[in-house]
């Protein structure tokens, strides 16, 4: 009886091991199952993340004065023909490998440094060194348009000059458009608030005393005028000083005049470029000396000490950037006090 009781103990215990080791065995199968599953989870999961990855070759068109262009998000090698862009550029935090250096303004001579490829004029490019570059986008204005054929052969080729006709309309898509080829939305709208928010302060002060203005530029000893829709035009479309006289040519020169147009307009504020200051070197007479004569000294501006001499490498080398046109108010706004 003993050895039938022992004998049925032990076989139920064998049984109860092959059951235990069946278990086990399942357990572990079904472990490599489900890590087979998370592992292609991963996969079909890697594939959704990447599909919705911005794509690094994404084109938008760009339209501008000139044409339509397709060009990269992010492009790089930014070859750049104008200052007024570079400011914008450079305020945005946008790097660019290639300019004209001959003609840099001080506000922007951190571009004379060897990193950066001088690549010719303004006026005119030196095609080769820019198509050794390999660039990814270039940037032009009015003083380079006449190359714009040429160059989009190169690399897509936008136009960012301002049209003075609609200066701060103008002004405010270029920047917006750079802004979106380099993601840059958000600090270009903080940028042009903050000159909105002048251009309303200086607009209020401008238009209380009803007070008139003429703007002249110098060079060789010649004056020329400028009026609303020129390219300093600004002072009376924007800001709102009142024009002196309202048949001045909107022209890229101005109208040449003497000063004895200047007498007989007697303006209140006497708006002054030097070109030659920053275009013809050294041994040139400043404005100063050429504008301050017997006959200016008879007006309304001298008597009240509101000849302005406006600072050139804003008004005349650059304008339409993001550094000058804030430079270019304050310069009116501290004038017109």
């Amino acid at each position: 009886m003993t050895k039938k009781l022992t004998m049925l103990c032990m076989t139920v215990l064998f049984i109860l091991v092959i059951a235990a080791c069946g278990a086990k065995n399942s357990g572990g199968n079904e472990g490599d199952a489900n890590a087979q599953t998370t592992a292609a989870e991963t996969n079909v999961n890697g594939t959704e993340k990447e599909a919705e990855a911005p794509q690094e070759d994404e084109t938008i068109t760009i339209t501008h004065q000139l044409g339509e262009t397709p060009v990269k998000k992010n492009p790089g090698n930014v070859v750049v023909l104008d200052y007024g862009a570079l400011e914008t550029l450079d305020k945005l935090g946008v790097e660019v490998v290639g300019l004209p250096k001959s003609s840099l303004p001080p506000h922007l001579k951190k571009f004379e440094d060897a990193k950066y490829t001088d690549v010719g004029t303004l006026k005119e490019p030196d095609f080769e060194k820019i198509n050794s570059i390999k660039p990814g986008l270039i940037i032009i204005s009015g003083r380079t348009s006449e190359a714009y054929e040429e160059l989009g052969k190169i690399a897509p080729t936008i136009y960012m000059g301002v049209d003075t006709k609609k200066y701060m309309e103008s002004f405010t898509e270029n920047v917006n458009t750079i802004a979106s080829i380099f993601g840059k939305e958000d600090e270009a709208q903080k940028e042009l608030a903050a000159i909105n928010e002048s251009i309303q302060k200086i607009h209020e002060t401008a238009t209380a005393g009803g007070k008139k203005g003429l703007i002249i530029l110098t060079t060789g000893g010649k004056v020329s005028a400028y009026g609303p829709g020129s390219r300093f035009g600004i002072i009376h479309d924007v800001v709102g000083v009142a024009p002196v006289d309202d048949t001045i040519s909107a022209t890229t020169h101005g109208d040449s005049i003497s000063f004895e147009y200047v007498v007989e307009k007697n303006p209140d504020y006497l708006f002054v470029v030097d070109r030659d200051a920053v275009v013809s070197g050294e041994n040139v007479k400043p404005a100063k000396e050429i504008v301050e004569n017997d006959l200016v000294k008879k007006t309304n501006a001298y008597k009240d000490g509101k000849i302005i001499y406006l600072d050139p490498s804003y008004w005349y080398l650059s304008g339409g950037g993001l550094l000058s046109v804030p430079e270019m108010l304050k310069e009116v706004e501290e004038g017109i006090k």
